[in-house]
């Protein structure tokens, strides 16, 4: 049985994952008393593994403590990548190519995997593998920036699921995309 693929990403109004330079100093505006987590601890719960680019590796070792902890993760990369010592028992790098990567880590045993970062989460989606995004738009209008969406090759008909909003502002809607 192939693994279910998710997205759950936080862009600006405007689309954007990050600025131009890769911040993400924009993300948690604004915050919230309560320390709302927009079930993201429920949906990390249900996954078995994290595959995520370079850049979205690099970037979540910048935020001090590990946000993966206890979680399998694979770093999608051409080039060599620095996994600290620490955690690599549980953080591998890869080549493969995406459906490679989905098959081989399903045979393996894990039944729900998060693709992180535009680029990787991008391609997964050109490659007709992600089966549902989660997608939490901030008010904020960044202008420019890493935008989530690029080219597709091709239309992706997605199915609403659910939306909710919060009282900061944050909307956040889930699809499920349509199959062939």
């Amino acid at each position: 049985m192939i693994a279910k693929v998710s997205v759950f990403i936080a862009t600006s109004l405007d689309g954007f994952i990050a600025r131009r330079d890769g911040s993400l100093d924009w993300l948690g505006a604004p915050v919230t008393e309560d320390q709302e987590d927009y079930g993201y601890r429920e949906f990390i719960d249900s996954v078995d593994a994290l595959i995520m680019g370079r850049n979205t590796f690099e970037k979540a070792l910048s935020f001090g403590a590990w946000p993966y902890s206890g979680k399998r993760v694979v770093v999608l990369t051409r080039g060599a990548v620095k996994i600290p010592a620490e955690l690599a028992n549980t953080v591998s790098a890869a080549a493969a190519a995406p459906r490679e990567l989905v098959k081989r880590l399903s045979a393996e045993g894990a039944s729900h995997l998060y693709v992180d970062g535009g680029i990787t989460a991008q391609r997964f989606l050109s490659a007709g593998l992600i089966d549902e995004l989660t997608i939490t738009r901030i008010p904020l209008l960044l202008g420019e920036g890493i935008p989530l969406f690029g080219p597709t090759g091709g239309d992706i008909l997605l199915r609403h699921l659910a939306t909710r909003s919060y009282d900061n502002g944050y909307v956040q809607s889930k699809y499920r995309v349509v199959g062939d």
